[in-house]
């Protein structure tokens, strides 16, 4: 049965290993992965395409918002393909990001083959919008099966907090590397000294990174364990499927809640993009600007169990966000102008959201418990199908808002490695990357503190009814 099962000397008997450092070691490996391509493409993409490319951002924003509502539906098919395929030797999630890696991989480096440079304007947009779409579908057939594996790993409420931890730092890992690198190495210096974005060079940095992904979710598959092991029903009606939704309240509140989180989060990535890369005029400070997005997480990290013990995860979510809020609105009114100044409130302002991230997967579990228990029934990727659909429409607004705010505020693209803006939408960039964070946190926020039903207390009660139901 593989290297995750023990075997009993005497007895000859299968034991399953049980939790500890391995599985948590093996479920961070699988964010840290998937955000080397993640951090890739959410944060440099559209800049690849506006001043490599040279595509409108208007036309780049309506192809982030019709794939991302495309991705959204593919979500919950995928979802649904999970809850009803065959429960394997290595559990129900493990055997498809075991088979899916390989073309999620390669469709990483696909968004930046070097050929497309050379293409025509219309076959710029052909080639743009057919990548983007299958991307986004096979991001898909990795980010459910594996966002629902953590529920299988271990029932505990403590263990499913650290698994959360484990992943958000494997995120922050990943993102923080191409956050920090690709800004270094993206550009190519001109026979007059100056730097310009190179498409060649965005092409090995997507091979790089998509074989440190290959490496990573192959450790995922090897090191996790799913015990949890609960035998699929036979299917549903699709009204008793939503049905069943519905009722769980949790579900509903988080789903707005992470709709705003991955708005702000998909909107960061790019408005530092272009705020260092056109305001600061600063592609060192770029790169710490974004590894400290990310390094955050790291820092929060061994402080995230405990504060959710001693008050709550709702609790202590909703202080950080707020503090968050604080923060972007002081560089927003304080109007700055120092890179190095700016990069000592963002990281403080980084810190607020950080701890909401490395919580926001124990959130999922607890979701998809309360689901069973509001429903009876167990349906874990339906669940998390349901939780990227509201994710992918979050990423839609997020690349949609960018490219139509980059349209508006008048932002020129071009082909030959980016123009340099006038003053006014360097302004409009200052105002966009302040602004819009603090009003998805504040927003994210006020809807947690009034309509998440899940408490400390509700959630301990809850574990001990499906362990005996499960009978775990």
């Amino acid at each position: 049965m593989g290297s995750n099962v023990l075997i009993d000397e005497k007895t000859k008997a299968a034991i399953i290993r049980p939790f500890g450092i391995r599985d948590k070691i093996g479920y961070l490996c699988g964010d840290l992965g998937t955000c080397f391509i993640l951090g890739l493409v959410n944060s440099f993409l559209m800049i690849y395409y506006t001043n490599v490319l040279g595509v409108s951002g208007i036309i780049v924003g309506s192809l982030y918002f019709g794939t991302k509502l495309f991705d959204a539906f593919v979500d919950v098919t995928v979802g649904r393909m999970c809850d009803t395929s065959k429960l394997t030797a290595t559990g129900r999630f493990n055997p498809w990001i075991r088979r899916m890696k390989y073309p999620f991989c390669a469709i990483a480096v696909m968004l930046f083959l070097p050929f497309a440079q050379e293409l025509s304007y219309t076959g710029k947009i052909i080639y743009i919008c057919v990548s983007y779409f299958l991307y986004g579908a096979l991001l898909s057939t990795i980010n459910i099966p594996y966002g629902a594996m953590s529920a299988a790993i271990s029932s505990s409420p403590d263990d499913r907090v650290s698994l959360s931890t484990y992943r958000s730092v494997g995120s922050a890992i990943g993102g923080g590397a191409t956050g920090f690198f690709i800004p270094i190495l993206m550009y190519k210096t001109l026979v007059d000294g100056s730097q310009v974005i190179s498409g060649q060079h965005f092409f090995w940095i997507s091979i790089g990174c998509a074989c440190l992904a290959f490496i990573f979710l192959t450790l995922t598959c090897k090191l996790t364990t799913e015990r949890v092991r609960v035998e699929a029903k036979e299917s549903v009606p699709v009204s008793q499927l939503v049905k069943g939704l519905l009722k769980n309240k949790a579900l509903i509140v988080l789903v707005v809640v992470d709709l705003l989180i991955v708005i702000n989060q998909g909107l960061s990535g790019t408005n530092m993009t272009y705020l260092f890369n056109d305001y600061f005029h600063d592609k060192q400070a770029m790169s710490v600007a974004l590894l400290f997005t990310f390094g955050s997480l790291v820092l929060l990290a061994p402080s995230a169990s405990y504060l959710t013990k001693r008050f709550g995860k709702k609790e202590a979510s909703v202080c950080a966000l707020m503090f968050s809020v604080g923060m972007y609105l002081l560089m927003y009114f304080c109007h700055i102008t120092d890179p190095k100044i700016y990069l000592v409130l963002l990281f403080l302002a980084t810190l607020g959201a950080g701890l909401f991230n490395l919580m926001i997967w124990a959130f999922m579990t607890d979701v998809c418990d309360y689901h069973q228990y509001v429903t009876g029934t167990r349906e874990d990727g339906t669940v998390y199908g349901v939780n990227f659909f509201a994710r992918k429409i979050g990423q839609a607004c997020a690349g949609g808002i960018g490219g139509f705010m980059l349209a508006l505020i008048n932002y020129q693209s071009s082909s030959t490695g980016g123009s340099v803006q006038s003053l006014e939408v360097q302004e409009s960039i200052y105002t966009m990357a302040n602004l819009l964070p603090a009003f998805c946190l504040f927003a994210s926020a006020v809807i947690l503190i009034y309509f998440y039903p899940l408490n400390k207390k509700t959630t301990l009660d809850m574990e001990k009814t499906l362990n005996k139901i499960n009978g775990i």
